[in-house]
């Protein structure tokens, strides 16, 4: 039995209605259980979000129901994921439980609502990022159901519809989010409606006076094109009939986003952009006909128009990995005008309009959903490797997202698909792990290239193993791969823990060899006379043979130098000068700092011992909880030093208003003529700040760099920040690590 609802008439009646038309219009077809559990799901939702309105001051019940829209038509998904995306919020905003959906819908639906519900606690970390930790837990679910995406992908797209109530801060941040995952994922999951709409939505947010002047140069021109589509198809019309072809020719204008970034990338005004629109012949054939049908179009149209040889894609016989398949070619119609022309079968048009719900739907026997099973199974060797911060899984994972495509031949004539600009490295590691970790060489159509070097479609490479070939740190920088990157930092990783173990042998070893004992003391003296960071550092430069026993003879013969003259001082010395050595405290000491680069890092005060602002202090690092700052006279000092000296950092008490750090900061956004100068001279002319390093590179119509100065504290850093992404063209100012 319903409870009291804060819901109007007026309202109770329009929620109804948008629900009945969501059951009216989906794409599967539903049998009469499934609409009674999608019904059930709506009735939990309506009641559970009741009394909950949005921004806009509409009941909220309308965003899930718009959600499971979008999943029902637009992805085209079925009973589960219908009433999965109507109760996709009710977990995070309302008093149900997972263990409430658990009982009332069972595994599967409790499992995608999982996966859709936000991270809410996270430990207290700065350098931590809700939005990627909140990410990396959907594409982790997505291992186990594709389904969260999907669902998750369509929740932002009705957020994006519905932002224009928002506060404008945040429309920009949610839009740029948008283009910088959730589109290039739309696109890969081969939605590419949803694609152009998050894309479009998201320049309108970013860049509103320029969506809006695309926007009405496009609706001007509207009836132009209209009547070239009518002229074009005019055209072959009566050939194409003549052949018995059922067909269908529509056009369309390009997206928006898709007009402004050819607008970008090639510095033209919306009229100077010759490929502003298309046109798509779709016809109808069953599918062993579908390539032979294709082709005769093909042919059809360009005894008409002359076509451009250079543009012409051929996405049936290699369909992309995302599952689309297509014939493009590019011709010069009407008017002397060139024009985009796409050919698919109504199977072809359906998939690239459903993505995966219409691979679904036309899997037949037991061949698998073409595209996308295989980029799922990609991207489960990137999910294999969890150890790196949420942020640094983001950048890898869009490697797997943003790159076009190229296809590349073994020598048995096998296909493999690779981000556009892979090398021969990245070809290895596609074939098998093993194969990418002895590559020792490759030849490309013949002829033998370097590893980093940059290969096209069409190219036949073959790879030459060694197995005493292992992988090297350079090879991290030309590789293009999610797949690539991951297996290798894990072995490099590895290599490294292993050689500090060996490298801890052998010093204990060595320092017996030259009578000194292994212990905290020695290990740090050892640290200090060989200008090392850390003890790790040592072990590792002991076990890979960089630190030599002439070096460990020259640090015994400074030792005993150093205690004999140690000991004649203490002997000369009158009993008041034995005081314990200090720093001068301030009352301004506000922040500690770690290690010989001085850096901040995040940090705890150890409750043993109570550091206060002045003491002698260490840093030590701890396994759950980051750095705990002890004094150095703290109980716990000795046994922390004598077990764990590889975890002990250096660390004091600064005044930041009087100290400078060396700050790292990545920069971004659209070229333009002065744009170096600009974000130089904002810098030089600041007598706050010192530069140390500036490298900018432009590539098209972007920019990136890196620049390095020199700050007081994160106040001044911040205000630094907020000045460079002042700068026009400037778009994302982020601080390294």
């Amino acid at each position: 039995m319903r409870k009291d609802t804060d819901y109007t008439p007026e309202e109770q009646v329009q929620i109804q209605k948008a629900f009945d038309e969501l059951l009216n219009t989906t794409y599967q077809k539903i049998e009469k259980e499934e609409v009674a559990l999608i019904t059930k799901a709506f009735e939990v939702a309506r009641d559970a979000h009741n009394g909950q309105r949005r921004k806009s001051g509409e009941p909220y019940i309308f965003h899930p129901i718009a959600v499971a829209d979008i999943v029902a038509k637009d992805v085209g998904l079925g009973a589960i994921s219908i009433a999965s995306a109507l109760l996709h919020d009710v977990v995070e905003d309302t008093e149900v439980t997972h263990e409430d959906i658990y009982t009332l819908f069972g595994h599967k639906i409790s499992r995608i609502v999982r996966g859709l519900t936000k991270i809410k606690q996270l430990k207290n970390d700065k350098n931590l990022s809700l939005q990627a930790e909140n990410f990396r837990k959907m594409i982790l679910t997505l291992n186990e159901d594709v389904r969260v995406i999907l669902i998750k992908i369509a929740d932002r797209l009705h957020n994006m519809q519905t932002m224009d109530s928002m506060p404008k801060h945040k429309q920009e941040k949610i839009a740029s989010e948008t283009l910088y995952i959730y589109a290039p994922l739309a696109h890969k999951l081969g939605l590419y409606n949803i694609k152009s709409d998050l894309e479009n939505l998201g320049l309108k947010y970013t860049e509103p006076e320029i969506y809006k002047e695309i926007e009405g140069k496009i609706e001007e021109s509207k009836a132009v094109q209209e009547k070239y589509i009518e002229t074009f198809s005019n055209y072959i019309k009566d050939s194409l009939e003549e052949e018995g072809l059922n067909f269908e020719i529509t056009g369309r204008y390009k997206s928006i986003f898709s007009i402004y970034r050819k607008m970008m990338r090639k510095k033209v005004s919306f009229e100077e952009v010759y490929d502003k629109f298309a046109i798509r012949i779709i016809y109808q054939s069953v599918r062993k006909n579908e390539k032979i049908l294709a082709w005769k179009i093909y042919s059809i149209v360009t005894d008409h128009f002359k076509p451009n040889p250079s543009r012409l894609r051929d996405w049936i016989s290699q369909p992309k990995s995302t599952g689309y398949e297509a014939l493009h070619t590019t011709v010069m119609g009407p008017e002397k005008k060139w024009v985009e022309i796409q050919i698919r079968s109504n199977r072809m048009n359906e998939i690239a309009e459903k993505g995966y719900a219409a691979h679904y739907k036309y899997k037949h026997g037991a061949d698998e959903e073409v595209g996308i099973e295989t980029w799922l199974n990609k991207l489960k060797d990137l999910l294999e490797n969890q150890d790196d911060s949420a942020v640094d899984f983001i950048e890898d994972f869009k490697l797997n997202l943003y790159a076009k495509e190229i296809y590349i031949l073994t020598p048995t004539g096998d296909i493999i698909s690779l981000p556009k600009n892979a090398t021969p490295l990245d070809f290895a590691y596609a074939i098998h792990t093993e194969v990418g970790m002895h590559c020792r060489g490759a030849m490309v159509n013949g002829k033998l290239v370097q590893l980093n070097y940059p290969l096209r479609s069409g190219d036949v490479v073959k790879i030459i193993t060694s197995s005493n070939q292992n992988p090297k740190l350079n090879w991290l920088d030309f590789v293009k791969t999610a797949r690539a990157k991951s297996k290798i930092k894990a072995y490099l990783k590895q290599e490294q823990n292993d050689i500090v173990e060996e490298g801890k042998e052998i010093l204990h070893r060595k320092l017996r060899q030259l009578k000194l004992k292994y212990n905290e003391e020695t290990i740090n003296n050892l640290v200090s006379f060989l200008k090392l960071k850390t003890s790790q550092d040592l072990f590792y430069n002991v076990g890979a043979g960089i630190v030599d026993n002439k070096m460990l003879k020259n640090f015994a013969s400074a030792r005993s130098n150093v205690l004999f003259d140690f000991f004649k001082k203490k002997l000369r010395r009158k009993p008041g000068d034995f005081q314990t050595a200090k720093e001068d405290v301030s009352i301004n000491y506000d922040t500690i700092v770690f290690g010989q680069d001085e850096q901040q890092l995040d940090y705890k005060l150890a409750n043993c011992c109570n550091p206060i602002p002045g003491d002698q202090i260490f840093g030590f690092t701890t396994i759950n909880e980051g750095i705990k700052v002890h004094r150095k006279d703290c109980p716990n000092a000795l046994s922390l030093h004598s077990n764990y000296a590889y975890r002990i950092l250096t660390a004091r008490w600064i005044d930041s208003t009087k100290h400078d750090f060396v700050v790292h900061l990545k920069i971004t956004g659209y070229d333009r003529p002065g744009m170096a100068k600009d974000i130089t001279r904002l810098i030089s002319d600041d007598e706050m700040l010192d530069m140390k390093n500036v490298n900018l590179k432009a590539q098209a119509n972007m920019f990136e760099g890196e620049i390095s100065v020199y700050v007081k504290n994160t106040d001044y850093l911040k205000q630094v920040i907020n000045d460079l992404k002042a700068i026009e063209g400037v778009k994302q100012v982020l601080r390294m690590k």
